[in-house]
């Protein structure tokens, strides 16, 4: 495996408040995903050895919370399972914890007297169950029982139980090897089997643990988790053994219990499975190498291409979707064609680009394609202006690493056209093409959409300067499609509308006073806020602004907003500037773009600043350092392994949101490859240049 573990030993364990805030997350392509701290301590309400996608991708409900182990040597019991109530954690079972590593999967290494336990957990691929491996080295000259303790829900994911308010309800069946419960709301079965070992059934309730994270959030944060019995496995004196615990939900029985058979019966159909997992990792890294061999092969690399994974899930059916983040977000319009071009171009996985561009244009709706997706209901709503306007864009990079014009104009060029159309004549939430080419629209519709007690924080009505960029962007795509696709006169119309948008936003737009552009253009005025929007406007493909005022553009952005974490959402010289996200809901949503950092900036920063200092090797390597800080410490920091939605504003910028979030590690992943590397995508030229 070209991986290097993530490893932290006993000495750094130690340390409670550091670790507790560490976490690793397993997903199953599904949507559904395994987490926790490396202290074995649940801190959020996301949290679950299994947290499966009853309708894929959505319904995330918590089935099994966790598994606590007792083990017992001789006449001396130790507990390895940990959980926390308001004021105390018990059993504190992670001091006996003398190793934690991830490569990938996450695994825990305890110790006591001449007893060694470990624990590995993986998730099989598109399927609703998590696989808990235990290797038990018994050195002693006593016998050694490891007892395993599982703790089940059945709640949606946002939601904690309250037995007493809003009792569970559910029937429980046994064997000697396994568990099931039958709950009815939300109707779902979940299994729990052990591949050695027998089953005791002493059902009990664990009421009122705590979630310090999301009492620090402001949200729901104790919760009731059932205890149905506990598994036990012997291991005699001077002896090894191995066993696993197989846990599977579904939201219909037989599919539970197809996926619990996918994982098999024995320690040999584990075993195999395992392998079959690392090896799907292994070829993913084999596959993005052997497509970009002149990239040098790197750890950090290595864990952010492993890290692409995650968000690409399955439906119900053949369709593809991206995740926003892990763990609350759904499948978003806007990050998904923000991400598409780093989480499957660079990497490769073009037909699953494909399915993408299919699921959103079957829910495109007069000219717009879907904010977002709902968890639940799977229902699109609409609420965006600059959505559809990435979401062309993604076509754009899409030909420009495929040449694949023939599906464009078989399965998307009508919808592309009504896009343009639709804008043209006006559409939903005041979206419409003003007088002077540019595209006006409503409050709430950029991606600085936070509310407070529902009125939006950054409202940004009018005319949001990326918005224009987009659209100019858009435009010029159009005409070059039209071109390619023999509609002479659409193209001659694109090519109109797109000198008038951009000859109307180097009037309007261009602060003279600050040598940047303004924030958002209205009625009522120019809004100078220096934020980061205005460097998409310089990264572009097809720039709305000159080369001079491009390289002005970049230069504000990195001495007002560059972090080694990604770009402000707000200069620090503003009122309204908040250095840190953290409080309640409203307190964050406040600081969300009022200067919290957000890295998946970091990509359109990067590509406009190459864009217009060159890239000599000086250049390129300035540029590189853009990223290591982000690439080289927080991939072990916070999610281990992939990369945080936002940061703090201000040193040591302590990261939150997601612990894991689709563009923070698309568009830096990108950058680096497009950009520092200088991988061009391969069709470049000609669809640049039609």
């Amino acid at each position: 495996m070209k991986l290097s573990a993530i490893t932290l030993t006993h000495e750094a364990l130690s340390s409670l408040d550091e670790c507790i805030q560490k976490e690793w997350l397993v997903t199953n392509g599904l949507g559904g995903y395994a987490s926790s701290t490396v202290l074995g301590v649940n801190t959020r309400k996301y949290h679950g050895l299994l947290v499966a996608a009853l309708h894929p991708p959505g319904d995330r409900t918590v089935c099994l919370s966790k598994l606590d182990e007792e083990a017992r040597v001789g006449n001396n019991i130790y507990p390895l399972g940990a959980n926390e109530f308001q004021g105390k954690i018990f059993p504190q079972g992670y001091l006996s914890l003398k190793e934690f590593s991830i490569s990938p999967f996450p695994r825990y290494v305890y110790s006591m007297e001449d007893v060694e336990v470990k624990k590995t957990v993986f998730m099989p691929r598109e399927r609703n169950a998590t696989v808990t491996v235990y290797s038990v080295a018994n050195g002693s000259d006593s016998e050694a029982k490891l007892s395993i303790y599982p703790l089940l829900s059945c709640r949606h994911f946002h939601s904690v139980v309250d037995r007493k308010q809003s009792p569970l309800e559910f029937s429980q069946t046994q064997n000697s090897r396994e568990v099931e419960l039958a709950f009815t709301t939300p109707k779902a079965s979940v299994i729990v089997r052990a591949t050695s070992g027998t089953f005791t059934s002493r059902p009990i309730w664990l009421d009122r643990l705590f979630y310090r994270e999301e009492a620090a959030r402001g949200e729901s944060s104790i919760d009731d988790c059932y205890q149905p019995g506990f598994f036990e496995v012997v291991v005699p004196p001077r002896r090894r053994d191995q066993f696993a615990i197989v846990v599977a939900a579904n939201a219909n029985r037989m599919d539970c219990m197809e996926d619990l058979d996918a994982v098999g019966f024995s320690m040999y159909d584990v075993d195999g499975l395992m392998r079959k997992e690392l090896d799907a990792c292994e070829k993913l890294l084999d596959g993005f190498y052997g497509l970009h061999k002149q990239v040098p092969m790197s750890d950090w690399l290595n864990w952010l291409l492993l890290a692409t994974d995650a968000f690409i899930v399955k439906g119900v059916d053949v369709s593809r979707s991206v995740l926003a983040g892990y763990y609350w977000f759904e499948s978003w319009g806007r990050d998904t064609f923000v991400s598409l071009p780093g989480l499957m171009l660079t990497t490769g996985r073009f037909e699953e680009a494909k399915k993408i561009f299919l699921q959103f244009a079957r829910h495109s709706k007069q000219g717009l394609i879907p904010n977002y997706i709902q968890d639940r209901s799977g229902e699109p709503a609409y609420n965006t202006v600059d959505a559809t306007l990435w979401y062309v864009n993604a076509v754009l990079q899409y030909l420009k690493y495929t040449g694949d014009y023939r599906f464009v104009q078989k399965h998307l060029w009508d919808d592309l056209k009504a896009v343009i159309a639709f804008h043209e004549k006006g559409t939903s939430y005041s979206i419409r093409v003003d007088g002077d080419g540019l595209l006006a629209h409503g409050p709430q519709l950029t991606w600085m959409d936070a509310a407070v007690d529902g009125n939006a924080v950054t409202p940004r009505a009018g005319k949001a300067v990326e918005v224009q960029a987009l659209w100019y962007n858009a435009l010029r795509t159009m005409q070059r499609l039209a071109g390619r696709f023999d509609e002479t006169g659409l193209a001659e119309k694109y090519g109109v509308m797109a000198k008038k948008a951009r000859a109307s936003f180097n009037l309007k737009f261009w602060n003279n006073q600050a040598n940047c552009l303004f924030d958002v253009v209205s009625e009522s005025g120019a809004d100078a806020s220096l934020r980061p929007n205005q460097i998409i406007a310089a990264s572009l493909d097809f720039a709305v602004l000159d080369r001079s005022k491009t390289e002005q553009v970049v230069d504000v952005v990195q001495r007002e907003l560059l972090t080694p974490f990604g770009l402000r959402t707000l200069a620090r010289s503003d009122g309204r500037y908040h250095d840190m996200y953290v409080g309640d809901r409203r307190s964050r949503d406040q600081a969300y773009h009022n200067g919290t950092v957000w890295p998946w900036l970091l990509g359109p920063f990067t590509t406009a600043f190459l864009k217009v200092k060159g890239h000599a090797d000086y250049r390129v390597e300035h540029a590189k350092n853009f990223f290591l800080p982000l690439f080289t410490q927080q991939l072990s920091e916070a999610g281990l392994g992939t990369l945080s939605e936002i940061f703090d504003g201000e040193p040591p910028h302590q990261p939150r949101g997601c612990v894991a979030q689709a563009w923070s590690v698309a568009e830096p992943l990108r950058a680096y490859v497009e950009d520092v590397m200088q991988v061009r995508p391969r069709y470049e030229l000609e669809v640049l240049q039609l």
